[in-house]
């Protein structure tokens, strides 16, 4: 039988580090998108209820201001297309996001933000913006320095 000390590298593996670091990355936010008085009032209430999660942050972080593919969109989210569907419907619903014709091919649409998805990306920027000066002010700007080349340089090599 192992000791706790030796078992204590299932709490704090880098895999695991991140994932905890990731999570509270994305919930904080996910908070000041839902206290950003630029947000419409509707999507501000979804997320302070946590109907919003980091899931729908995908499409956030994905869509191309020109539109993108259902398939494109999935695929750079490392969703299936299905659960990518699932999202987009309800950001449809939301009014974040619309599906037009794609002009390159009349079987195809694009998904597209709506104005209103065009406030939510910015209250995006703007909280991301403020989550890495909240990190940086917490660990230390050289930390957060090396943080930042660090996994750019781990996520560069999964490409």
């Amino acid at each position: 039988m192992s000791s706790p000390t030796e078992d204590r590298w299932r709490l704090t593996h880098l895999g695991r580090l991140l994932g905890h670091a990731m999570r509270r990355f994305d919930e904080r936010v996910l908070h000041l998108m839902a206290h950003n008085i630029d947000v419409p009032l509707a999507l501000s209430n979804l997320a302070a209820r946590a109907q919003i999660s980091a899931a729908h942050i995908h499409i956030t972080r994905h869509l191309e201001l020109a539109g993108t593919r259902l398939t494109d969109l999935a695929q750079k989210a490392g969703m299936s297309k299905q659960a990518m569907g699932d999202l987009v419907d309800q950001c449809e619903a939301w009014g974040l996001v619309t599906r037009e014709p794609d002009a390159r091919d009349a079987r195809a649409r694009l998904v597209q933000f709506t104005p209103t998805g065009l406030l939510w990306l910015q209250a995006f920027r703007d909280a991301v913006a403020q989550a890495e000066k909240e990190f940086r002010q917490e660990v230390g700007a050289d930390v957060a320095t090396v943080v930042a080349i660090g996994l750019e340089a781990y996520a560069g090599g999964a490409n």
